[in-house]
């Protein structure tokens, strides 16, 4: 027979593992233009339609769906994530070449309604958010250069701010473990280290009408602080936001077609509480 003590400890640690995961108590304070929430509820199939994908789902792949590429791992919640949505891991491999760009190893995320010319998230004044995790599993070699965020103009030129990690090509690797936010002229304003285990929040605001960027960050579930002031920026061009992992080779001037990439590429970056808001009257969610 079971003694009532152990029977008690059994209950207890039963209870404990049927307790679902922390969830996230960020309140969404201004108007969403854009929502990359994703549904709790969704399936790795539905996001290859857009019917039923929070994202576009031809953008930006190359020949694998989005049913291959995105994996949903138990990573708890995110500050603005509650139990209705979850986390969304963007991974990619050897295959991972967008278009004829054989340099990069890309996968990445654009919200539906982000459109490319005069879209809603290039108007008035707009807050991206997003939160990322790591994957023991799936990790990244920072040795390369990576871009994760970024808003990207129009005519594909320019990107008005990056959100990036690794191994800046032509700068020194000390900064190599570091998330790094890049302003138009890539000049680096603000950069925190990655964190292995803790969910790291950000928010970037862009004044289109000021023509300024700032930055907002936090760890887990504590209210976003400012880490920069509205600094100048070029945020002309329109453009759309790019969520996802680019990965840069090495060993060439030519990055976008050529270089080297390892092979046996398996990495992922988990992302949470993805929407773009309306920051009209200094409106940002914390």
């Amino acid at each position: 027979m079971i003694s009532s003590i152990l029977l008690t400890g059994l209950l207890l640690a039963s209870s404990a593992s049927a307790r679902p995961a922390k969830r996230g108590t960020g309140e969404v304070k201004c108007p969403v233009v854009l929502s990359g929430f994703v549904p709790a509820d969704k399936t790795p199939t539905d996001f290859d339609s857009y019917a039923t994908s929070p994202f576009n789902p031809d953008y930006i792949r190359g020949d694998e769906k989005f049913s291959t590429i995105l994996q949903f791992p138990d990573a708890g919640s995110s500050r603005f994530d509650n139990a209705s949505t979850k986390s969304v891991e963007v991974t990619i491999n050897d295959k991972s070449i967008f278009q004829k760009q054989n340099g990069f190893r890309r996968a990445g995320l654009q919200i539906q309604g982000d459109t490319n010319e005069n879209g809603p998230g290039t108007t008035g004044v707009r807050t991206l958010h997003f939160s990322v995790k790591q994957d023991a599993k799936r990790t990244l070699n920072l040795t390369h250069e990576y871009l994760n965020v970024w808003h990207e103009s129009s005519d594909y030129s320019a990107n008005q701010f990056n959100f990036q990690t690794g191994t800046i090509i032509g700068k020194s690797d000390s900064d190599k473990n570091s998330f790094k936010v890049l302003n138009r002229q890539n000049t680096q304003v603000w950069s925190t280290p990655v964190d292995a285990t803790a969910w790291q929040n950000f928010a970037i605001t862009l004044d289109f009408n000021k023509n300024t960027l700032q930055v907002y960050y936090s760890k887990d579930d504590e209210p976003l602080k400012a880490v920069t002031d509205a600094l100048q920026n070029d945020n002309s061009g329109g453009g759309q936001y790019q969520i996802g992992l680019l990965k840069k080779p090495t060993g060439t001037s030519d990055v976008v077609n050529s270089g080297f990439q390892e092979t046996g590429i398996n990495e992922g970056q988990i992302y949470g509480g993805i929407f773009l808001e309306d920051s009209a009257d200094g409106c940002v969610s914390l």
